[in-house]
């Protein structure tokens, strides 16, 4: 009885290392592929081995996704309507992808360090794109999101520092956390669809000149454009009910006029903003965070709304310059 258990046990390890070993189910003309509907026969492109740093290099220069493939080793067709997590992460040779107009998600980290790659043009087949899914594409140039894609996952073009420009389109309703984060991005305009900027989602795009907010912004996360060197000026529309930590922290803003729908502005908001010279603060502020504005060495002016209940610890410290409040 125990030496059955035993061969049980053995046979059972032994398949489920197999399976481990094997990220995906077959391959065709060099691509490899994850069934994931075997009814519905769907696939998604995946990496070759166990796991993507045994095959990073797997895929390199121009790489063309077909819509249909056949599994040659039961002859069987299959749809790719997606590509899978990790599928090109660190392929640093990849220059160029196509990708079918069957495809409707990208998944996380799908090119990831992808460093030679230069451009991609995404399908209007596609409804999102996941965290990291082009993060550290330090080549890319340009890149066009289509209509039809709805959500921008956290981090998803974070780090590529060679793209100046991006379309986002309208059907965009979330910009995820850090989603450009590091990019070479001049400027950029939010559509009217977006209701949330996540967390650093430009932060350290210090070639950033210009923003474009829409009416339909209610929040501006933390850190959303933390050191943004370039940015002067800034216009936050009277639907913004609140301000992160951080937000626009070691920006170049000159002046800044915070609407009467703000209730409330995170800790560290607009410190070492070095040339912000003056700042109304409307009756709807009801907190005032710590180290507001704090390092703002420029700042002669303060004007503070009769809403205010509390000013957090250092709100203006290190303002040498403040002669009026």
């Amino acid at each position: 009885m125990k030496h059955n258990y035993i061969k049980r046990l053995f046979t059972a390890l032994l398949l489920l290392c197999s399976t481990v070993a094997m990220a995906h189910d077959f391959e065709t003309d060099g691509i490899y592929y994850t069934i994931t509907d075997a009814a519905n026969k769907t696939v998604a492109v995946s990496y070759k081995g166990d796991d993507y740093i045994s095959y990073s290099q797997e895929y390199s220069g121009s790489v063309v996704i077909p819509k249909i493939v056949c599994n040659r080793a039961d002859g069987v067709y299959y749809g790719v309507t997606s590509i899978g997590d990790d599928a090109f992460r660190g392929c640093g040779g990849l220059t160029s992808i196509t990708i079918p107009g069957s495809v409707t998600s990208i998944g996380d980290k799908a090119f990831s360090h992808c460093s030679a790659l230069t451009s991609v043009t995404i399908p209007g087949s596609v409804t999102s794109i996941g965290d990291d899914a082009f993060s550290y594409c330090s080549a890319l140039t340009s890149v066009t999101i289509p209509g039809s894609v709805t959500s921008i996952g956290n981090y998803a073009f974070s780090y590529c520092s060679a793209l100046t420009s991006v379309t986002i389109p309208s059907s965009v309703t979330s910009i995820g956390d850090g989603a450009f984060r590091r990019c070479g991005l001049t400027s950029v305009t939010i559509p009217g669809s977006v209701t949330s900027i996540g967390d650093e989602a430009f932060a350290e795009c210090s070639r950033l000149t210009s923003v474009g907010i829409p009416n339909s912004v209610t929040n501006i996360g933390s850190y959303a454009f933390y050191a943004c060197g370039g940015l002067t000026s800034i216009t936050i529309p009277g639907s913004v009910t609140s301000i992160g930590d951080d937000a626009f922290s070691r920006c170049g803003l000159t002046s800044i006029t915070i609407p009467g729908s703000v209730t409330s502005i995170g800790n560290y908001a607009f410190s070492y903003c070095s040339a912000l010279t003056s700042v109304t603060i409307p009756g709807s502020v009801t907190t005032i965070g710590s180290n507001v504005f704090s390092s703002c060495s420029a700042l002669t002016n303060v004007t503070i709304g009769d809403g205010v209940t509390s000013i957090g610890n250092y709100a203006f410290s290190y303002c040498s310059a403040l002669t009026s409040v």
